[in-house]
């Protein structure tokens, strides 16, 4: 007996003759009609959109991270969108990691949870691959205030 097909998609595909359809949901990223390649960089910058659309995330990346970033923002060099972010993508799957900085008083457990269904929401929607898991790496907490210049005057003239 042959196996039955997992999906009424994959259904209606195996009923008309078609072969070799991948699908995620109702997006087929590889048909006898071509294939479709998602590169690393869009499932980058679709993650890291993702992470920051969660309440309680401040920013992305580590320290020395967002330090290089700054300056390379400045001259135009660098996309906030994909600092603190690394990815693996395969021909059907991805895997995250992220460094991210939450807001002093945020739960970080809660935060995480947010961050993790968020971008797994975010990629598998807008690329049809499967996100195999996402690591989240917690490296500081933002204060009010952080990025506000000392008061003190100078202790020289």
């Amino acid at each position: 007996m042959a196996d039955a097909p997992s999906t009424p998609k994959e259904s209606a595909a195996t009923a008309s003759g078609s072969t070799a359809v991948t699908h995620r949901g109702s997006e087929p990223l590889s048909s006898d009609k071509g294939q479709t390649t998602i590169t690393d960089s869009v499932v980058t910058k679709v993650a890291g959109l993702a992470a920051q659309e969660v309440p309680g995330v401040y920013e992305l990346g580590g320290g020395a991270a967002r330090a290089i970033g700054n300056v390379t923002q400045r001259v135009g060099l660098g996309d906030s969108r994909t600092q603190g972010v690394s990815v693996e993508v395969g021909q059907r799957e991805a895997a995250v990691d992220l460094t991210v900085v939450v807001e002093y008083g945020e739960s970080i457990p809660q935060v995480a949870e947010a961050v993790r269904n968020q971008v797994i929401k975010r990629v598998e929607g807008i690329t049809g691959l499967s996100v195999t898991e996402v690591n989240i790496t917690v490296n500081d907490l933002y204060f009010p205030g952080d990025d506000e210049p000392p008061d003190e005057a100078p202790r020289v003239a």
